[in-house]
Parts: C-alpha cells; sequence; structure tokens
C-alpha cells in the first residue's frame, strides 16, 4: 500500500517537520489543520488546509473542521471492496493512506490547579478520536500514528518498503491507536464522575478507569505455578519505582519489584543518611547514620538472618566502602539514587545482584488499589507523616530531647511494617521488629526475641506501635523487655489505663493521633 496522501493533525508537535520532510520525499501529499498546517508552512512545506480540501470552513471555533465525508470516506474505504472505491471515484474523495494524529492535552489540562470545568470541557478532542479510530479500524489499509516516539519508525519502514509500511507495522500501530484512545477516553470519564453536582471534586469518581502498560512478562508470580507480568501506570509517579533504571544483574522477579518497592518507599522517608533491608515486603532493618556505610552496618545488625537473599535501599549515593561492605551478605537487589563508578565496579564481582538507580523524588499515586473478589478497594495512599511537634505527650514522665528523635524514627519505620506492628529502636537504628501478627503482645514478643538474637539490648530503647493498645499487656512487655519511651496514636477505650501503667512503670508515652495500619 504506497502511501501517497496523509491527514496530520497534531496537538504535541514534536519532531513534527522533520517527520514532514521526510513525507514530501516519497511524494506524499500533505493535509493538515489550524495550528499545524501554520507549524508546516512557516517551514517552507507545501500543505493544503483540510477548509480547503473539503470545501467547507472550519467553524465553530474550531470545534468541526475534520467531520467530513471527504476525510471520513477517504479514510475508511476498504481496499479489497470494489464498491468502496467505486463510491470515492464517483465523489471524486481521494484515498488517505497515512493518519497522523495525536489529541488535545486534557490531562495536562486537568494538571493545572487553577483548570476550570469549561477550561477541561475545551480540552476534550472530538475529531481527532474520531479520526484515530476510524484509521485504525482500517488498519489494512490506512497507517495510524499517534505517538512522536514511533516517527522514527514510520521513517524506517517508508524507507524498507519504498514509500509503504508493511501490514505487521500497521496493525501494531492499530493496537496501540485503539489503546491511547480507551486511556483519553477513561481520564475524561474519571475526571467528570469525579465532579458532584454543584461541580465540586469528590474523593472518588462514580467511574473508575484504570489504564496500565506491559512493562515486562515475569518468569513467574509469588509462586513458580503462577504466571505474571509488570505493568505500568500510564502516569508514572515521580521517585515511583516504576521508573528505575536497572545498572546489573538478573531479570527483576514478581517478589524483587513488591519488596523494592516496599524498600524504596520506607527509605524515602528519612532526611538523614538512611538504609532500609527488607525481606518478604517488611523492613528486618533500618538505621539513620552520618555514612551511607554506617547506616547500612547498623541495619544489617538488627537481623543479619533476615537480611540473607533481602532487597537493601539507600537514599544517598552508594559508594566504594558501602559496597565493599554489602558483598560480603548475599543480596538480591540494591536501589539508591547513585552509584559511584568505584562501587559499580566492585559490584560486578557479584553480577547476579540486581543494581537499580532511581532519582529521589517524592510523588504519589492519586490512589492505592487492591483486588479483591469481583472488586476493588481503593483508598488515597498512607503519605501522612508527622513531626516531633506532633506528639501529645501523655505521661507525667517526659521524652528526652533524644528520645523524641528515636521515637520519630521508630514511628516512621513502623508505617512500613505489616500489621500488627511493634518497632523497638535506639540511636537511630532498630533493634527488633514484630510484624504481621494476630495479637499485638506477640508482635511485642517476637520483637523482644530478634532483638536477643541478634544481641542487641534494648534497655532504653524506644517502642513504636502502628495502633493503639487496645489492653495495657502489650505495653507491659516491651517495657519489661527493656523500654523506657513508646509511641502509639491513641484512641483506645482504654488508654486511661494503659497511660496510668506507663506511668506506674516510669516510662513516657507520647500519642499521634494517626494509625499506619499495613495490610
Amino acid at each position: 500500500m504506497t502511501i501517497k496522501q496523509a491527514l496530520i493533525s497534531v496537538s504535541d508537535k514534536t519532531g513534527i517537520i522533520e517527520l514532514v520532510q521526510k513525507l514530501i520525499q516519497y511524494d506524499i501529499t500533505i493535509l493538515s489543520t489550524g495550528g499545524t498546517a501554520k507549524l508546516l508552512q512557516e517551514a517552507g512545506i507545501a500543505v493544503t488546509e483540510v477548509s480547503n480540501y473539503t470545501g467547507f470552513p472550519e467553524i465553530l471555533d474550531g470545534r468541526v473542521k475534520t467531520l467530513h465525508p471527504k476525510i471520513h470516506a477517504g479514510i475508511l474505504a476498504r481496499s479489497d471492496l470494489p464498491e468502496h472505491q467505486a463510491i470515492l471515484d464517483k465523489a471524486s474523495i481521494p484515498n488517505i493512506e497515512l493518519v497522523i494524529v495525536n489529541l488535545y492535552p486534557f490531562r495536562q489540562a486537568i494538571a493545572k490547579d487553577d483548570c476550570s470545568l469549561d477550561d477541561a470541557i475545551e480540552n476534550i478532542d472530538i475529531g481527532g478520536p474520531t479520526m484515530v479510530r476510524a484509521a485504525a479500524k482500517n488498519y489494512p489499509k490506512v497507517t495510524i500514528v499517534t505517538d512522536p516516539q514511533d516517527y522514527s519508525l514510520l521513517c524506517k519502514e517508508l524507507e524498507a518498503n519504498n514509500g509503504s509500511v508493511s501490514l505487521a507495522i500497521r496493525f501494531k500501530l492499530a493496537q496501540k491507536a485503539f489503546t491511547h484512545t480507551a486511556s483519553y477516553d477513561s481520564a475524561i470519564s474519571n475526571y467528570l464522575t469525579s465532579l458532584d453536582t454543584n461541580y465540586q471534586h469528590k474523593d472518588f469518581p462514580d467511574s473508575l478507569n484504570l489504564n496500565f502498560k506491559i512493562a515486562q512478562h515475569l518468569r513467574y508470580g509469588e509462586n513458580p505455578h503462577q504466571k505474571a507480568a509488570f505493568y505500568l501506570d500510564e502516569t508514572i509517579t515521580p521517585g515511583g519505582l516504576a521508573n528505575y533504571k536497572q545498572l546489573q544483574g538478573k531479570e527483576l522477579s514478581y517478589n524483587n519489584i513488591a519488596d523494592t518497592d516496599a524498600a524504596w518507599e520506607c527509605v524515602k522517608t528519612f532526611e538523614s543518611p538512611a538504609c532500609v533491608i527488607v525481606k518478604h515486603a517488611n523492613p528486618c532493618g533500618v538505621a539513620i547514620a552520618e555514612t551511607t556505610l554506617h547506616a547500612y552496618q547498623l541495619a544489617f545488625s538488627t537481623d543479619p538472618t533476615s537480611a540473607f537473599g533481602g532487597i537493601i535501599a539507600f537514599n544517598r549515593a552508594i559508594d566504594k566502602d558501602t559496597a565493599k561492605a554489602i558483598l560480603k551478605q548475599f543480596v538480591e537487589v540494591i536501589i539508591a539514587p547513585e552509584i559511584t563508578k568505584e562501587a559499580q565496579q566492585l559490584l560486578l564481582q557479584k553480577n547476579n545482584i540486581r543494581v537499580l538507580i532511581l532519582p529521589l523524588q517524592y510523588g504519589y499515586h492519586l490512589y492505592d488499589l487492591k483486588r479483591i473478589g469481583g472488586g476493588l478497594l481503593v483508598q488515597t495512599p498512607d503519605i501522612k507523616n508527622i513531626s516531633v511537634s506532633d506528639f501529645i505527650i501523655v505521661t507525667k514522665l517526659k521524652p528526652t530531647p533524644r528520645q523524641l528523635e528515636d521515637l520519630l524514627f521508630a514511628w516512621r519505620v513502623a508505617k512500613f511494617v505489616k500489621s500488627n506492628t511493634i518497632v523497638f529502636c535506639k540511636h537511630g537504628q532498630t533493634l527488633g521488629i514484630g510484624a504481621g501478627q494476630m495479637s499485638r503482645v506477640d508482635s511485642a514478643r517476637i520483637a523482644s526475641i530478634k532483638a536477643q538474637q541478634a544481641s542487641l539490648g534494648l534497655a532504653g530503647s524506644v517502642v513504636a506501635s502502628d495502633a493503639f493498645f487496645p489492653f495495657r499487656d502489650g505495653l507491659d512487655v516491651v517495657v519489661q523487655a527493656g523500654a523506657t519511651a513508646v509511641i502509639q496514636p491513641g484512641g483506645s477505650i482504654r488508654d486511661n489505663e494503659v497511660i496510668a501503667a506507663a506511668d506506674e512503670q516510669g516510662v513516657s508515652m507520647v500519642f499521634t493521633g494517626i494509625r499506619h495500619f499495613r495490610h
């Protein structure tokens, strides 16, 4: 199918002049609209404006310009049906074999803080999606390009096929086009159904449309008998794990990706140089220190057994000394904002270690999602962080300045540990972590046992609990283990009983008013 005529109407004009200059080398006639036509004409390119081509002017401030039989018949006519061609010939309608269209920037418009409903509505494209879908539907005859990143592919095809595009590539581009319009309509639906009858934004849209693009097929899921794939959100969040760059190592597995995400989100919450080691989605060691190396050493010493085969995350560059220390243990994944050349060369000694680099940014997804049988649970992400100034001291004994720092550190760690959660800390280091138990008392006991196994004394430590102590028994366990200060949300009907127990045992306690359940 030699391309004789192309229709071009783009909102994103990246690379369009260079592309059209390539097209005219193949004697392809160019049709265009509005701003695109003007841009091409200013570049000295011969263009026929759609209004001149159809004999019908653009009207309604440009709302109607391509919705015309001469345009859509030229796109939709089937080359395998002689009667279609006969109709075109009778009406003097030329074929259009190439459509290059991208749509009004709706997502960019609604992302602006000052975007009004009228602004959003005006950025809903009508003619563009119609042309895209028409061309994609007729892919056996028409090539549809919606993404500037595919311009180079189009040029290679034209060169390889003497001015035409192979059927396989036309089908691939049609798939991408339908995905593009589906995503576009989803964004419009999500936006409009998130408004109430007074045009005020609601927390959740009435219809939630999700669009993800496959990034890779994985060897298997959580277990070898499960199939798995990794999909990217179309609006990848700055600093989100999906932006990672892998420098070395084997392909990431399903569990690697899940655990690395947990480690990365945790390490991002600390201002000081920090290290987080995760195993089975739970932090097993966390520390802050003056250097990356010292933070790693402290985090590793929390639970060396669990750290075996774990995920290590840093919020600072990995240097040579830190890389040397890491090489002494078995690790699955290392992730950091940067890595020095010396450290990268050292880690190549174990080329199976997956080394990921990701800029330290703090964007968040709009929603957290959890699939359940026949439905989807949706919530806003748990991004609430507090400072020492938010603490409510409820005991007679006040925490020391050093304890306040450790309480804040412990609280931030507890946020990323599966509930029920108990975390012992001291001097910016986790000493014992109890996770995922049905009883908070059992979590407290496990955390204490973990510290004993690592030969880490709990005397003078602080403790964080992700939710309130429903009875004094959990508090008694952590105090008996050596804790002298406790941080918890508060909010139990037995708060007074727990506070009295803390006063009785001579420990300080602060409430946060915030709970961090994690299931």
